[in-house]
């Protein structure tokens, strides 16, 4: 017979929206933590507005959560039976809880980004990443923590400016020190030769 997708019920503890490098905004359900063949899973996600909608998720519903492949868990379905009284429908947020920005969503479009561009810290964050990934400037040595970092304290607005990082102002980071910033500059420097 074919082999059937791991799945467990658990229930919600909470829904928020996850900001993507596009903008884009995922609903990612919390989960009271389960075990999954093996994997303990505590985030599932929801894709998109009109899934939240089709499936009615809500916080503190008890779902089926399939784990297929490599693939971020997702809710099958809801165990509606299993509902309490008060529970309202989610809805989309009007400010991205990023950077407040307006969240528009065309009609005709499942997917609500966020208005804010580089203006907003997810979106930076996952552009200036996405720059310094393999496939692009290939910088050694820039990974999701230290971009936060840099965007936190204002060092980076805009992936231009990795060029202009000041080695005072990066090595006097948390966990950084000269000896990882002169490596960084030096990643960051070999692309500009």
């Amino acid at each position: 017979g074919k082999l059937k997708p791991k799945q467990a019920t658990t229930k919600i503890k909470n829904i928020i929206a996850s900001i993507g490098r596009t903008g884009a905004i995922t609903p990612v359900a919390k989960l009271k933590p389960v075990n999954i063949s093996g994997v303990t899973v505590s985030n599932a996600t929801l894709h998109n507005m009109d899934e939240v909608e089709r499936k009615d998720v809500r916080v503190s519903d008890h779902v089926m959560v399939r784990r297929a492949g490599d693939v971020i868990p997702e809710i099958t379905k809801v165990i509606t039976k299993k509902r309490l009284k008060n529970t309202k429908k989610i809805k989309l947020p009007q400010k991205c809880p990023e950077c407040n920005s307006q969240i528009t969503r065309l009609d005709g479009e499942s997917v609500a980004r966020c208005s804010g561009g580089l203006v907003c810290p997810a979106q930076l964050k996952f552009s200036v990443l996405h720059f310094a990934s393999r496939n692009a400037m290939d910088i050694e040595g820039l990974g999701e923590k230290l971009v936060e970092q840099l965007i936190q304290n204002k060092l980076v607005s805009h992936v231009d400016d990795l060029y202009n990082l000041n080695f005072q102002d990066v090595s006097k980071l948390p966990r950084m020190g000269p000896k990882s910033a002169k490596n960084l500059f030096n990643s960051i420097n070999i692309m500009l030769s």
